[in-house]
C-alpha cells in the first residue's frame, strides 16, 4: 500500500513539473502574506543582488523525487541508528558509536572528506545499564522509571521508606535535617492529570499553515527573557543546595515526577528524561555533579505514592540503579562529509546542511532527532547516487551535544565562522553558555563570508510543509520559485518568523542564512520529544522519505545558482533562546523551549 502511495505522489509530482514552464513559477499560488506580485519580486530581487527568476531545473527535481520516493534507504537508516546503536547521550559509548557509523555510511555512498572533528571538551561519559523500581508495601507493584542522566548507581538495590520532600526555599531545609538518611526520596510536586480529550497525533491544516505565515510583533520580549533568567538562575542555586543536602543527609535515592509535554499529552507511561538537572544544573561537568542516584518516574505511578504519603500510608520501594561513567573529560565530536564544488569559481563557496545525532535515553532517539539525522544522510545518498556535480561544495553536519546547548553546532560555527565572546562575570558563570550574555562583539573569521545558507531539520519525522525565513526577506521570492513545484508534496508555507532552540541558530547568530523547516507535528510535542515513547516505531516511512526529497532540492537549488543566497545584516549579540516560551529550568535543556508558532 506504501508504494502505491509513493508512485501515485510522484506521477502527481511529475505532472505538475511537466505543466510548469521553466521560469516557474506560479507567484499567485505563494502563501498570501508573503505572496510578492512579479513586480515586487522583481524589486525584491533586485535590491538584494539576485536574479529575478530562479532557474530551476525541473528535470532534477524528478530525478530526486524518483530516487528519493522509489530506491529510499531511510528506514534502513533509522533502523541502525535507532535500533542497533540506540540512544546517544552526548559523551557516551553509544554516541561515540553513531559518530563512527554515520563517517562510514557517507564514505560507503561516496561523499568526500568524510571525518569526526571535535568542538571541545563536553564532560563526563555516561551510559545507564540497568535501573528497576518497584514498590514492596503497602502493596507490590512494578513502577515505570530510567535513571535521570548522569545519575550515579545505588550500588545494588536499595530498599527505604518513602518521604515526600517539599523545599522551595533556604528555610525549608531545617525541618527535614537529621530525617532523610536511608530513605527514598519523592522531590517534586504532584502535577494534575488531565485526560486526553484531543488527538494526539497531528498534521497542520491548511488555515494553520495560513496562521504562521502571519509575523506577530515581538512585544517587550527582551525585558520577559531577562525576568525568566533571573528566575531560572535562582531556582538553579536552590537546586544546587538541595542536592548537596540530600548527599550530606545520606538518602538511598530520589524519585522525581515526569513532566508534561508541552502540549499535553505527558501521562500514560509516558515519561520525560531530560529532567537530567533534576538535582545538578551542569550534570555532565564533574564540578557539577550528581550526588544521589535519582530516577525520573511516570506521573502515574508518582501520584500512587504521593497520595498513599498523604493519606499517612507508610510506603517503601526498593531501587536499582546500575550506570557507568567512561571519562570526566570526554571530547564531543560531529560527524562531517562533503560532496566537492565543480566550479572554479564556485567550489570554494558551501551549501551546509545537518542535524543533532544526539540524543536522550529513556528511548532510542527516533525522532529527537535520529530523524533529521538519517533525512540529512538520504540527502547525500541521493546526491551521491545520481553523480550530481554541484557548482558550490554541499557540507554535512550532523552535531552532539545540542541537547545540551547547541554545543556541537556553536563550536563549529566558533571555529569555522565566527563567535561572540560570552560573559565571565560571578552570575553569568553560574548559567550555561547558551543562556550567558554576549561580551563583546561578534569576531568573523573569512570562511563566514563562504557560505551560501544551513539547512536544518530538528521538529521530529513529520514531512516538510515549508521553511522558517528567520526573518530573511530577501530569501523570500527565492524560496517561493523553490517550493512552486513542491505544492503536490504538501510544501507551501513561508513565514518570516524565527524559530529557535536548535542548531540553526548557531549560523544565524553570525550571520549566516540558517533555516529550519516546518514540519508537521505529528506526535512529536505530546508523546516522543526527550521521551520513553521516541522510539522507531514512531517514525513515518512516507513523511522522512519526503523531507529527504524536498531538503535534497533545497540543498541542490542553492549549491547550483549563479548567486548565494541574500543575508540579512550582521544581527547584535542576543541570547541564543527563544522568548516564546517557558525558560528551561534545571532539567529542561534548551531543545525543550518550545518555537514561536
Amino acid at each position: 500500500m506504501r508504494n502505491t502511495h509513493v508512485h501515485a505522489r510522484l506521477q502527481m509530482a511529475a505532472l505538475l513539473l511537466v505543466s510548469l514552464p521553466l521560469a516557474a513559477q506560479d507567484v499567485s499560488r505563494k502563501p498570501a502574506r508573503l505572496a510578492p506580485n512579479p513586480t515586487s519580486t522583481t524589486i525584491a530581487a533586485q535590491q538584494a543582488g539576485q536574479s529575478a527568476t530562479e532557474r530551476i531545473d525541473l528535470a532534477m527535481y524528478q530525478r530526486i523525487m524518483d530516487e528519493g520516493f522509489n530506491r529510499s534507504h531511510i528506514m534502513d537508516y533509522a533502523s541502525a541508528l535507532a535500533d542497533d546503536i540506540g540512544p546517544r547521550l552526548t559523551g557516551s559509548p553509544n554516541m561515540a558509536k553513531a559518530n563512527k557509523w554515520t563517517r562510514e555510511q557517507f564514505k560507503a555512498m561516496g561523499c568526500s572528506n568524510a571525518h569526526l572533528e571535535s568542538w571541545g571538551e563536553f564532560g563526563m561519559g555516561w551510559q545507564q545499564l540497568n535501573t528497576w523500581v518497584r514498590m514492596v508495601s503497602p502493596d507490590t507493584a512494578v513502577f515505570i522509571a530510567q535513571a535521570t542522566p548522569w545519575s550515579p548507581s545505588t550500588n545494588g538495590p536499595v530498599t527505604g521508606d518513602v518521604v515526600w520532600v517539599n523545599i522551595q526555599d533556604q528555610k525549608d531545609f531545617a525541618q527535614y535535617r537529621g530525617k532523610l538518611a536511608g530513605k527514598v526520596v519523592l522531590f517534586g510536586p504532584m502535577r494534575a492529570v488531565p485526560p486526553v480529550d484531543e488527538p494526539l497525533f497531528t498534521r497542520f491544516s491548511r488555515q494553520q499553515l495560513d496562521a504562521l505565515t502571519e509575523y506577530p510583533a515581538p512585544g517587550d520580549q527582551a525585558s520577559d527573557l531577562s525576568k525568566r533568567i533571573q528566575a531560572a538562575s535562582r531556582r538553579r542555586e536552590l537546586i544546587d543546595k538541595v542536592a548537596q543536602f540530600f548527599a550530606d543527609e545520606h538518602v538511598a535515592g530520589v524519585i522525581v515526577p515526569s513532566r508534561d509535554a508541552p502540549d499535553g499529552g505527558g501521562s500514560g507511561g509516558t515519561f520525560f528524561d531530560d529532567n537530567g538537572g533534576a538535582l545538578g544544573t551542569q550534570p555532565y561537568n564533574s564540578d557539577y555533579r550528581v550526588k544521589v542516584p535519582v530516577v525520573v518516574m511516570a506521573i502515574e505511578h508518582y501520584g500512587r505514592m504521593y497520595r498513599l504519603l498523604k493519606a499517612k500510608v507508610p510506603v517503601s520501594v526498593q531501587m536499582d540503579v546500575e550506570t557507568k561513567f567512561t571519562g570526566d573529560h570526554e571530547q564531543g565530536y560531529n560527524t562531517i562529509a562533503e560532496i566537492p564544488g565543480t566550479d572554479p569559481s564556485l567550489k570554494d563557496q558551501l551549501v551546509m546542511l545537518g542535524g543533532h545525532l544526539d540524543s536522550w535515553i529513556s528511548g532510542t532517539g527516533a525522532t529527537d532527532n535520529g530523524a533529521g539525522a538519517v533525512v540529512a544522510m538520504e540527502v547525500m545518498r541521493i546526491l551521491t547516487a545520481l553523480h550530481v556535480h554541484p557548482r558550490r561544495t554541499i557540507r554535512v553536519a550532523l552535531w552532539s551535544g545540542e541537547e545540551e546547548g547547541l554545543d556541537g553546532s556553536r563550536g563549529y560555527v566558533r571555529d569555522h565562522f565566527g563567535s561572540y565572546p560570552v560573559s565571565t562575570a560571578p552570575d553569568q558563570m553560574k548559567l550555561p553558555g547558551w543562556l550567558r550574555k554576549p561580551a563583546g562583539p561578534l569576531t568573523i573569521k573569512p570562511d563566514q563570508k563562504l557560505v551560501s545558507a544551513y539547512f536544518n531539520l530538528d521538529n521530529g519525522g513529520g514531512r516538510i510543509r515549508g521553511v522558517y525565513l528567520q526573518e530573511n526577506a530577501s530569501v523570500a521570492p527565492i524560496f517561493a520559485q523553490w517550493i512552486a513545484p513542491l505544492k503536490t508534496l504538501g510544501v507551501t508555507t513561508l513565514t518570516l518568523r524565527n524559530t529557535a532552540s536548535t542548531d540553526h541558530i548557531a549560523f544565524d547568530a553570525v550571520g549566516i542564512p540558517g533555516f529550519q523547516f516546518i514540519q508537521d507535528p505529528l506526535d512529536y510535542k505530546t508523546r516522543t520529544h526527550h521521551s520513553n515513547m521516541d522510539v522507531y516505531e514512531e517514525l513515518q516511512p512516507g513523511d522522512l522519505q519526503q523531507a529527504a526529497v524536498v531538503e535534497a532540492i533545497f540543498v541542490y537549488d542553492a549549491a547550483m545558482r549563479d548567486e548565494m543566497l541574500p543575508r540579512k545584516p550582521l544581527p547584535r549579540p542576543k541570547a541564543m533562546v527563544d522568548t516564546s516560551g517557558p525558560l528551561p529550568l534545571p532539567g529542561v535543556f534548551p531543545d525543550a523551549v518550545q518555537s514561536a508558532q
